[in-house]
């Protein structure tokens, strides 16, 4: 039996959370700061500790031209024995202001441990098409390492879609990109049309890739795609929606429009854990992006007889002792 004891919400302020557990024993986290105007490490040996961890910047914008404004969505991994963080940047410069016309973007760093050592930026990366793209996220399944990303496709109604494609290199992406998932049901377009912010998590013979929809205020919430972990993950069809969303704003938890999760496990190995951000109050004044108490935030996943992942509801801001 586990027993986790984590206090939500775990660290004030970081919107889009990712924890990666690492061989080295410790767990990293990184978030989108309010300010969304650098990238920040935090490292520690067990989660709770990220509660107190000091945060290190390990880069920050540009000052004009591309990566210059609305840094968001940062990711750590470690990938052939260096680590990137994948991120996506808007562009300003004196005669264009693409605050909201982001690319993605690829840093590397070959020191053990990533709050040390050079952060060497190695551009942008290029998809199909010259539009707004955010949120990438990127995983290795039977020998070949997938990248998934969300992206306005010029020719679709909507603000993003959700695609998958191989890739060459960390920063490169190869043969087709697929689009397998846009918008279609009510509760994906609320306030604007909206499928982001991707995450794995291979479990039970399967894949599943959580990610969020709608507009970033109490109507955000996670849904879920599954593939069989045998099926051609660059064809559409392997990849089955659930019709509703599996995670959304609990107004008995106070907890509003949580999503933008990642996935990490227990100190022991033995427990999955989510990762997400959520606000503790619906009513919000001007532009949600610009609001920065979403919160990040974990909780134990539970999983049904059919092998699937159940989120529950979002827990209320107290200690928590969790026994699984």
């Amino acid at each position: 039996m586990t027993e986790l004891y984590i206090k939500n919400p775990l660290i004030e302020q970081r919107a889009d959370p990712w924890i990666y557990k690492h061989s080295d024993g410790f767990y990293y986290f990184t978030g989108s700061v309010p300010e969304y105007d650098r990238i920040e490490l935090r490292r520690s040996e067990t989660i709770q500790g990220f509660a107190d961890a000091e945060g290190i910047t390990i880069w920050r914008k540009h000052e004009t031209g591309l990566m210059s404004a609305n840094i968001w969505a940062p990711e750590l991994h470690h990938i052939e024995g260096k680590w990137y963080v994948y991120y996506a940047a808007a562009h300003t410069s004196e005669t264009r202001d693409g605050l909201f016309d982001h690319r993605m973007f690829v840093l590397e760093n070959a020191s053990a441990n990533p709050l040390e050592g050079e952060w060497v930026e190695k551009g942008q990366v290029v998809t199909k098409w010259e539009s707004f793209a955010l949120d990438a996220t990127t995983f290795e399944h039977k020998g070949q390492r997938y990248y998934v990303w969300a992206q306005k496709d010029p020719a679709i109604p909507g603000n993003s879609n959700l695609y998958i494609s191989l890739m060459e290199n960390p920063w490169t992406l190869t043969g087709e990109q697929v689009c397998i998932s846009v918008p279609e049901y009510d509760w994906e377009k609320i306030g604007y049309l909206v499928n982001e912010g991707a995450a794995i998590l291979k479990r039970n013979g399967r894949i599943f890739m959580t990610y969020s929809a709608s507009a970033t205020d109490h109507n955000y919430a996670m849904g879920l795609l599954t593939a069989d972990e045998d099926s051609d993950l660059l064809d559409p069809d392997s990849w089955v929606k659930s019709p509703l969303p599996v995670f959304t704003t609990s107004e008995a938890n106070g907890q509003y429009g949580p999503g933008h999760n990642s996935f990490t496990v227990s100190e022991d190995g033995l427990v999955d854990i989510l990762v997400y951000h959520a606000r503790s109050y619906k009513e919000i004044v001007g532009d949600p992006l610009y609001d920065p108490n979403r919160h990040a935030r974990v909780q134990v996943i539970r999983w049904n007889e059919d092998g699937t992942p159940n989120f529950g509801v979002p827990r209320a801001d107290h200690p928590m002792i969790s026994k699984t």
